[in-house]
């Protein structure tokens, strides 16, 4: 169901969350891909960034934008730890990426598989195709053992 490359791109995404976790942001991280090329790097910042928009998914679609001078992606990938939320989802559609790989789901907010099925919307003038499940295990750890830190200090 997933190649080498996607495993790499994905570690990559993983990494991205790291970071995001290393300043107290909830570990979530995003690269975009093109042409087994990563053009663009997200890691959640919404604390930091005083903005509900700092999306991991939002931040690298912004960085691959600019490096290719174009909202346009439409030969990429994005490889995000966390299912896409409705925003998120809305602005890949937007972007025009090609395709999406995601980890684990999102429970509260996610616009993909969870709680809404925003790629399957028809009508849309833009298809997304999309798989979760990568390295699940392993981001949902991630992520529960982050937000049980952040408990254990109220």
């Amino acid at each position: 169901m997933f190649s080498e490359d996607d495993n790499k791109y994905m570690l990559e995404a993983i990494a991205e969350a790291h970071k995001a976790a290393e300043v107290g942001e909830v570990p979530i991280g995003a690269v975009v891909v093109c042409d087994g090329e990563i053009i663009g790097r997200g890691s959640n910042r919404k604390n930091t960034g005083k903005s509900a928009l700092k999306h991991a998914e939002i931040i690298a679609i912004e960085d691959a934008s600019s490096k290719v001078g174009d909202w346009r992606l439409d030969e990429c990938s994005l490889y995000v730890t966390l299912e896409p939320c409705l925003m998120c989802a809305g602005a890949i559609i937007h972007a025009r990426v090609r395709n999406v790989i995601f980890g684990t789901t999102e429970p509260k907010f996610g616009g993909v598989v969870t709680l809404a099925n925003t790629f399957d919307i028809e009508g849309l003038n833009h298809k997304v195709n999309y798989k979760g499940g990568l390295f699940a295990d392993e981001i949902s750890a991630m992520m529960k053992a982050f937000f049980k830190e952040i408990r254990s200090k109220k």
